[in-house]
């Protein structure tokens, strides 16, 4: 039997240790290069959708693209909103490319019912702003109590 004097540093690594085994031993991979949009795998519009009362409102950051080029469509309750963003100039070396371009759609279920006669879609400095009135119906009432 062989005694081996205790030395507590011998089991430590160093931080670039660490570092690099936390990085061998990692499931994510990051993605290096943004993917181009096409009709058939287009790229996934990211939105914030919020709700009040009276209505749902959605926006999305639509840059350099012109009201005609969006086509939102309702259809049951399902929404849907498509277009193509522009892609990135031809004739120059980037040295940083990091917007996608490309085809692009989302696709949303409203689990409220909405008015679609009154939905209103606004353009402004790049951000598409879409108003969705709640179904009359469905907004909330409030019922005062009285005492007798």
């Amino acid at each position: 039997m062989t005694v081996v004097r205790f030395n507590p540093f011998r089991e430590m690594m160093t931080l670039r240790e660490a570092m690099d085994r936390l990085f061998e031993e990692s499931v994510v991979r990051p993605r290096t290069t943004w993917r181009r949009g096409t009709p058939e795998e287009p790229l996934r519009l990211p939105v914030d959708v919020y709700t009040t009362p009276e209505e749902i409102v959605l926006t999305a950051s639509l840059p350099g693209l012109l009201p005609e080029e969006v086509d939102i469509t309702i259809e049951g309750d399902t929404l849907t909103i498509r277009g193509e963003l522009r892609p990135p100039l031809d004739n120059v070396e980037y040295l940083f490319q990091e917007r996608a371009y490309g085809h692009f759609s989302r696709s949303l279920t409203l689990n409220v019912p909405v008015d679609v006669e009154k939905a209103e879609a606004v353009f402004e400095n790049g951000v598409l702003t879409l108003t969705l009135p709640k179904v009359e119906e469905i907004r909330p009432k409030t019922i005062r109590v009285k005492t007798k």
